[in-house]
């Protein structure tokens, strides 16, 4: 049987239509001038304005060579910038990030339809030298696939179909960090933010936060590395919202529940002390390699590029346990794999659900193949607005950077959206191209150019003299 499950069915609303150059292309460059001053407030203090900068740092995001926008690239491009100005706005500055970051959020609900949208949660890491970056280690990074010198960060998305934005990040801090007192002053982490906290509980810190300002949404997509921590998914649970999370082949589950007999008296315990179940436990690779062909069943989600986008899926409602006192789940499990042009099928995913029972099955598949599209954020975060390119070492200036990349993407997710109906495939790197055309660039002259290349060179120098200065000579160096 075939099933169509529209993701784009969401009703999103087209920002107003009564700015006569909001229909035009050419006029961009106006309505990014009036976004940036409509974010004049957000950089305001009882002691410092620092509105000024952050237009500046918001144009360098748009205006610097794709994956060299950070300060010394924006003074280049961005008409009237200063380098020095701009590392203190970033570095020292008082102005709050988070605030910042609820704004965008706020404002991206509104724009992708509230209840009708969804969060994504997922980290990646940043490729870093040195050892002096908040948070950087020796750590897995995901966008590399293998063990990296990096800094790994979990990021909260809103999204409806293909139009996605970057709304919430915290910072992961590897335990070492956090039992390294001096390392942590030097980088300038609050005394408060030296806890250690693992990746599952930042991503349960971030849809509590969303949901405590008032940002709506309909469920939560997670993959299957926070799918393996039960804990969260019984908080998630437990506080009432929604989730769809892959979770690894080897997931246990019970087709009946394991929970009735456990807590009646005599019930005997493990040597560990934990309950018995009632039945036994499957992995959900066996139940699925267990089924019928005819159960499997079709569902078209959208249109691609290259075509109709089709999966198939089994479903059954499962119950889930974890051998503690509290009774066990009963929740929607959803094996789902992609389908070629051919009909061939490819890499199978487990998914389970705690939405209401009633939720019909290709909803659940349709939510759990959106969450493809927070990576699509990442990539036009890090490829055409600067999200991997800073160059700041401190707590500080890292969250800033962050919260100035997610004001650039609100922006392009307006421009997007103001353009859905003639433009339906307009993209984030289209709309930096055109600001680079059409924003005030920094003079370029013969000399200018002499100029920059001087200031390079001078810093390249600084920085090997300082390294020179901060190596210990071996023990022989003077013998």
């Amino acid at each position: 049987m075939l099933e169509h499950c529209d993701e784009r069915s969401a009703k999103i609303p087209l920002p107003s239509k009564n700015d006569p150059a909001s229909g035009s292309l050419f006029a961009v460059a106006e309505r990014f001038a009036a976004f940036c001053d409509s974010a004049t407030p957000l950089f305001r203090t009882t002691t410092h304005n620092g509105s000024g900068h952050a237009g500046v740092y918001l144009h360098g995001l748009m205006q610097a060579r794709p994956r060299a926008k950070n300060m010394e690239r924006m003074e280049e491009a961005v008409a009237g910038a200063d380098y020095e100005g701009l590392q203190h706005f970033m570095t020292d500055s008082p102005w709050q990030a988070g605030p910042v970051m609820d704004h965008v959020a706020l404002d991206v609900s509104g724009l992708l339809g509230g209840p009708q949208c969804l969060a994504y949660v997922d980290e990646t890491g940043i490729s870093k030298k040195g050892d002096k970056s908040v948070g950087v280690a020796r750590q897995y990074n995901g966008r590399l696939g293998k063990v990296d010198n990096c800094q790994v960060a979990v990021f909260a998305a809103l999204g409806a179909a293909e139009r996605v934005a970057l709304v919430g990040a915290r910072l992961y801090l590897p335990q070492h960090w956090c039992e390294d007192p001096a390392r942590c002053k030097q980088a300038g982490i609050p005394v408060a933010d030296r806890v250690f906290k693992s990746k599952s509980t930042l991503a349960l810190e971030l849809i509590t936060h969303l949901r405590g300002i008032g940002v709506q949404f309909a469920a939560t997509a997670l993959d299957a590395g926070y799918g393996k921590e039960p804990g969260l998914l019984r908080a998630l649970d437990a506080a009432g919202e929604v989730f769809v999370v892959e979770v690894h082949s080897s997931q246990r589950i019970w087709r009946d529940d394991p929970w009735p007999a456990a807590h009646l008296p005599g019930t005997q315990r493990r040597a560990t002390g934990k309950l018995h179940a009632v039945g036994a436990a499957l992995s959900v690779r066996d139940w699925a390699g267990a089924q019928l062909p005819a159960a499997w069943r079709t569902v078209a989600l959208r249109q691609g590029t290259q075509g109709e986008i089709r999966v198939e899926f089994l479903h059954q409602r499962v119950y889930l346990w974890d051998g503690d006192e509290s009774s066990a789940k009963l929740w929607h499990l959803v094996v789902r794999r992609t389908l070629d042009a051919q009909g061939h099928a490819g890499k199978t995913s487990w998914t389970l659900s705690n939405a209401p029972a009633d939720t019909q099955p290709a909803q659940i598949v349709a939510m759990a193949c959106a969450r493809y599209f927070i990576e699509r954020g990442f990539q036009d975060a890090k490829t055409s607005l600067g999200l991997a390119d800073y160059q700041t070492r401190g707590w500080l200036a890292w969250h800033h950077h962050m919260a100035l990349v997610m004001l650039a993407m609100q922006f392009q997710l307006h421009e997007r959206m103001l353009h859905a109906q003639a433009l339906p495939l307009l993209s984030t790197a289209d709309v930096v191209e055109l600001l680079r055309h059409q924003l005030p660039a920094a003079a370029v002259t013969p000399e200018s150019v002499m100029s920059q290349l001087h200031q390079r060179h001078r810093k390249r120098q600084n920085s090997i003299d300082s390294a020179c200065r901060n190596q210990t000579p071996p023990n022989d160096f003077y013998e």
